[in-house]
């Protein structure tokens, strides 16, 4: 990680803050980062807190805690401290990205489940607006990738399926999982826009991102546009670039070789994005806010989409440890994909 990589990575998670809520500032356009002063701790250290709390109107050292929390899982940092009235230091991982590759193999499409909610309690209302069940049963399912006790309190059937899986009859709810029968905690609500289910027309992937897309309380996306095969089109972009990894990996064997970190490979975007999954995925279940993924996805298939030509030798180019290292990190960005399209009940085609 360079300070320039280090910069960007502090400056995302000032915006992430911003957008959780936990500061209410203005981000700046650039983070400064320096070389530690001799005494200091690890190797880069910043005074962006210092920086913001002025106008966050809290104590420099609430909001380098905020921030802190923020970048102790980023990629690249082995170490975030805290020292003397808010600096925020750094100490850099040699190699973060094999890190983080192997810990998305590892975990799969399972990759950002947690515990972080766990003895967390959520129990909802039942429903029947179609944009009001969708997004609830959503967020239930997000809940639970993170630990919590979530549920609905009765169940009682809807007259509208909303993203059966193909084959299921229309009275099926989307996740079979989900308890339906749960009668020991307050309801809870989620304030939604309310907006028509239609799979009929739109089919099911479109129809879910024209609901979970928008925020709950906005109106939700425009259905027709969303089938249309153009990088216009978030749903697209977001599905195509699953495919392309898929086909990159295909590919890659037909010239011999397969995915294996082996060096590191310079993809700060791309890394960024792959790290704050986990983070993302908590974030959309605290606030009750699937849209986050789905924005989250989009991030990340940008940065695929961005980083994928980079991959394959180019002409006589033979292959080699780099292009090992560059498809491990592909395939890594297309198994957070698949996990993330999973979660909002939406299909991570191998092929469009």
């Amino acid at each position: 990680m360079t300070p320039a990589d280090l910069s960007l990575t502090v400056l995302h998670a000032v915006r992430r803050a911003v957008d959780d809520g936990a500061l209410r500032v203005d981000v700046p356009p650039v983070v400064k980062v320096e070389r530690a002063r001799p005494g200091g701790v690890g190797e880069y250290a910043s005074n962006v807190a210092l920086t913001l709390a002025r106008s966050a109107g809290r104590s420099a050292l609430d909001v380098a805690g905020i921030l802190e929390e923020r970048l102790r899982d980023a990629p690249g940092l082995q170490a975030v401290a805290v020292t003397g009235p808010g600096f925020l230091n750094f100490t850099l991982r040699p190699d973060a990205g094999g890190e983080l590759v192997r810990a998305v193999r590892e975990a799969g499409e399972a990759y950002g489940r947690g515990t972080a909610l766990a003895g967390v309690t959520v129990r909802f209302a039942d429903l029947t607006e179609s944009r009001a069940l969708l997004v609830t049963e959503t967020v239930v399912r997000l809940l639970r990738t993170q630990g919590a006790d979530a549920g609905f309190r009765g169940g009682q059937p809807v007259g509208q399926a909303v993203g059966r899986p193909a084959g299921q009859s229309v009275d099926h709810r989307i996740d079979e999982s989900v308890d339906h029968r749960i009668d020991d905690c307050v309801d809870e609500r989620i304030h939604v826009y309310p907006g028509a289910y239609d799979p009929d027309a739109l089919g099911v992937d479109a129809a879910r991102w024209a609901l979970l897309r928008a925020a709950p309380q906005d109106r939700p996306l425009d259905g027709p546009p969303l089938l249309v095969q153009h990088e216009r089109n978030s749903l697209f972009r977001v599905r195509y670039a699953h495919s392309r990894v898929r086909r990159l990996l295909v590919n890659a064997a037909q010239l011999g070789f397969g995915p294996a970190y082996e060096t590191p490979v310079h993809a700060p975007g791309l890394l960024g994005v792959l790290g704050d999954h986990p983070v993302a995925l908590l974030t959309a279940a605290r606030h009750r806010a699937p849209d986050r993924v789905a924005r989250h996805l989009e991030a990340t298939a940008d940065a695929l989409l961005a980083f994928q030509h980079t991959v394959l030798p180019l002409g006589d180019e033979k292959p080699s440890a780099a292009h090992r290292s560059r498809l491990a990190l592909a395939e890594a960005a297309g198994t957070v994909l698949a996990g993330g399209l999973s979660v909002l009940g939406i299909s991570a085609p191998e092929r469009i």
